[in-house]
């Protein structure tokens, strides 16, 4: 008997060289076409500024090697005679893999796309940070769910009874990790509110620092000593949170002390004094000064001012030139600053 007309699972020498030829011809062929396709976009991303392109030529870079072949192995398949079962088993091995080819291409390009609107969003807006990364591994997980699911369907595994399935255990292992999903779900709700975003100056109790970070289940902030400090996202939510990062204008209040042995006339020029040592600088609007009461050992005057920006330094270099300029005009008055003294009178004992 010739050689090629020997019999091999239904299926002669010929039939099978010549399948075998066809498909390496179509592997051959889909690889070729992938490289110009994948060329010939990369070229048009960069000429062009629209997105599609890019979102395009990002998403058929992640074509994988095992769909040509996939799809060789289908084209060679044609000229052969195979039983049902078997042609059935072939086909629903090569479905698969065009899902999960599928899934890679929605993915990919989703992110790509999410990658474009990221930098857009984050010039405008650095806050967004969370939301985006949020959406997007929502999405990776809707996407892959769906494939999951038509692969399983595929095989012949019944969907709805795995999905009740899942329902019933998705219960318990939610109670099981109640905790950790209530912090899934405050990051959310920060994510969402606002009440902070990255950048933003925080007092929270007893500890300050600035947000580094927010996760899903921690938010990472950094103190002004150095040290990181990570607080979870459901606790943080139920605290008390000063945010300065929201702050425009700081209001600054203080107080100084004369002395009793003060001249009234004298004491009638301080409100003026304290008045023009904080008008005299810059970024600060007035708000009063007044005599304020008599302590214990000093006649107490008080000044409220705004300083016009937010930044702590700021406050501070304000604040230390009011009090150089008060100590100036004091000089010059000759008032004297009050510090605690106390007098006491000796009566002399008589027999």
């Amino acid at each position: 008997m010739d050689f090629f007309e020997q019999s091999f699972a239904g299926n002669t020498t010929r039939e099978w060289l010549h399948a075998l030829l066809v498909a390496a011809a179509v592997l051959v062929g889909l690889r070729i076409l992938l490289f110009v396709v994948v060329n010939r976009l990369g070229a048009l991303a960069q000429k062009t500024h629209t997105d599609w392109d890019d979102i395009l030529h990002h998403a058929i870079k992640k074509t994988r090697f095992i769909i040509l072949v996939a799809a060789a192995v289908y084209a060679g398949s044609l000229y052969l005679d195979f039983s049902d079962t078997a042609d059935a088993r072939l086909r629903k091995a090569i479905l698969v893999i065009a899902w999960i080819q599928m899934g890679i291409w929605v993915s990919a390009g989703f992110h790509a796309w999410l990658d474009t609107y990221r930098e857009r969003r984050l010039a405008k807006d650095a806050s967004a940070a969370p939301v985006i990364t949020a959406v997007g591994y929502a999405v990776s997980v809707v996407v892959w769910s769906i494939v999951l699911l038509v692969v399983l369907d595929n095989l012949g595994v019944k969907v709805t009874t795995l999905l009740a399935g899942l329902g019933v255990g998705g219960i318990a292992v939610a109670l099981a990790l109640q905790n950790v999903l209530g912090d899934v779900f405050a990051s959310l709700s920060i994510i969402l509110d606002k009440p902070f975003v990255i950048g933003d100056y925080l007092t929270i109790g007893e500890h300050q620092g600035t947000v580094q970070r927010i996760g899903l289940k921690s938010t990472r902030m950094q103190s002004l000593s150095g040290e990181e400090l990570v607080f979870s996202n459901n606790d943080l939510l139920a605290s008390r949170i000063r945010n300065y990062g929201r702050m425009t204008e700081r209001r600054a209040v203080f107080t100084i002390g004369v002395t009793y042995q003060t001249p009234r006339a004298k004491l009638d020029k301080i409100p003026g004094i304290l008045r023009e040592a904080v008008e005299s600088q810059q970024k600060v609007r007035f708000d009063r000064a007044h005599f304020k009461q008599y302590g214990d050992s000093a006649i107490i005057f008080e000044t409220a001012y705004f300083v016009l920006a937010p930044e702590y330094p700021v406050y501070m270099d304000i604040q230390q030139a009011i009090n150089f300029r008060i100590h100036e005009r004091f000089e010059e008055e000759g008032i004297q600053f009050a510090y605690p003294t106390q007098t006491i009178h000796l009566a002399a004992h008589r027999e």
